[in-house]
């Protein structure tokens, strides 16, 4: 018994973690990298930080959860599909069972009840600031799972929310509209008089919300994060969080069902009880989702065990003079500029180290932005004029800003060892440009 533990603790501790040699079959490989994204997830689980994340989500949700169907259900009017709205509704309140009923019966209540023309501009101002809160937050938790530092600009925040507002329920609920044209068209109700179609198509009509909830989960693990997200991996985690949310909600319902209990004790309140609970499992639920679509876009992160790369300040000087001599070569080629997602895919860092060094050289004055759709750097001044001991200077002191002369000073005997070293340094870059690195004319 001992050794059996031995064996599975040694596996788990070591050999999971062991580059798999390419020799071996596909589905063995598949079936590692399945166990480590689930180990690590566990892991990430643990620290309880979606869990704070979730949690923060619902009470954004319950300040902007009427005002948003609200504004949706003004679109969908003036396209007619209105009213597939409460269906919708009672779907996704379904694991409440009775109360489920009886909490979208109040949603849509509330909803007609808003009148756009009684709120006035200050109104419909704080109807429309608490819908962008909710989207603006939900960006920062999936900002968070895909460890991007910067969200998107305030004109990129309009555009986007604003499609994801108004365009995305249209799209939504005529997908629906669709399908359930299809399923009651002639030759679809023929076929399910026809074996083995029938029995295809009713296999098919009971996992359709299923593929619904898997594609709308995709779309939100694309769109959302402020980051390049790979279909495939938006995928992925989109299956895993509606295999969950299926099955979690098949629990909840069990757990509704035999909660007579806690009706008694909270009354009139159990509804709003259990209402937010499911909120939570199902932020919980997307987020979880998107994690596992993070982990199986960048494989890098799984085999550290989850830990985020610190760059050490060899690995940071390496790493940042390496961007800039990327960045000026396309200069050079009179290519356009790199955008940070190009920079992620061929430098394969994480989003938030390549922010933390590109925010660097920005500040030290060697790279700017590029104005256009997407986030893009080029050399902010003179590429004859960029001396590589500057830029490795800048990439050294970063974290030296703000600090007093005082606290730089160590003993004169440390001071002129470090002196005699920086003038080593000088001596071997001597006249070293940035050109002469990005054309390989370093001799």
């Amino acid at each position: 018994m001992n050794d059996y533990i031995n064996k599975l603790l040694h596996f788990f501790q070591v050999q999971l973690w062991q580059e798999t040699a390419e020799s071996t079959g596909k589905l063995k490989r598949m079936a590692h990298q399945g166990v480590r994204v689930l180990y690590v997830m566990i892991k990430q689980l643990s620290t309880g930080e979606l869990n704070l994340r979730a949690m923060s989500l619902v009470y954004t949700t319950l300040l902007s959860l009427v005002p948003l169907i609200a504004v949706a259900f003004s679109v969908l009017k003036a396209f007619g599909v209105h009213n597939q709205i409460e269906p919708v509704l009672l779907g996704l309140m379904e694991p409440l069972g009775e109360r489920g009923a009886e909490m979208t019966a109040n949603i849509i209540s509330f909803v007609e009840n808003v009148k756009v023309g009684v709120l006035g501009s200050i109104g419909l101002g704080m109807l429309f600031y608490t819908i962008i809160a909710l989207v603006q937050k939900v960006e920062s938790a999936f900002n968070f799972v895909w460890r991007v530092k910067r969200p998107r600009s305030i004109a990129r925040r309009f555009t986007d929310y604003l499609s994801v507002v108004m365009i995305g329920p249209v799209l939504v609920f005529s997908a629906i509209g669709l399908a359930a044209t299809v399923m009651n068209h002639e030759v679809v109700l023929k076929l399910q008089s026809i074996e083995p179609f029938g029995t295809l198509l009713l296999v098919m009509s009971k996992l359709l919300p299923y593929f619904m909830i898997v594609l709308a989960f995709t779309f939100l693990y694309t769109f959302i994060p402020n980051t390049r997200v790979k279909l495939a991996p938006a995928l992925g985690g989109a299956l895993v969080a509606g295999a969950l949310w299926i099955g979690l909600g098949t629990l909840f319902a069990t757990f509704v069902a035999s909660s007579s209990n806690y009706t008694a004790i909270y009354s009139s309140f159990a509804i709003l009880f259990f209402f937010m609970i499911w909120l939570y499992l199902g932020w919980f639920i997307l987020l979880t989702g998107s994690q596992v679509a993070f982990y199986l876009q960048h494989p890098n992160f799984v085999l550290m065990g989850g830990q985020p790369l610190l760059l050490s300040p060899r690995l940071r000087e390496k790493k940042g003079l390496w961007l800039m001599t990327m960045i000026a070569r396309r200069f050079c080629e009179q290519q356009p500029a790199y955008s940070l997602a190009e920079l992620e895919q061929l430098t394969a860092l994480s989003n938030e180290n390549l922010t933390d060094l590109l925010g660097i050289l920005e500040q030290g004055g060697f790279l700017v932005e590029v104005a256009g759709e997407k986030l893009a750097y080029t050399l902010a001044s003179d590429i004859n004029q960029m001396q590589v001991g500057d830029i490795l200077a800048c990439l050294r002191s970063a974290e030296e800003q703000g600090l007093s002369r005082l606290q730089q000073h160590t003993e004169p005997m440390i001071e002129q060892f470090f002196t005699r070293v920086n003038e080593a340094q000088n001596t071997v870059l001597q006249e070293l440009t940035l050109r002469d690195l990005a054309t390989g004319n370093t001799e």
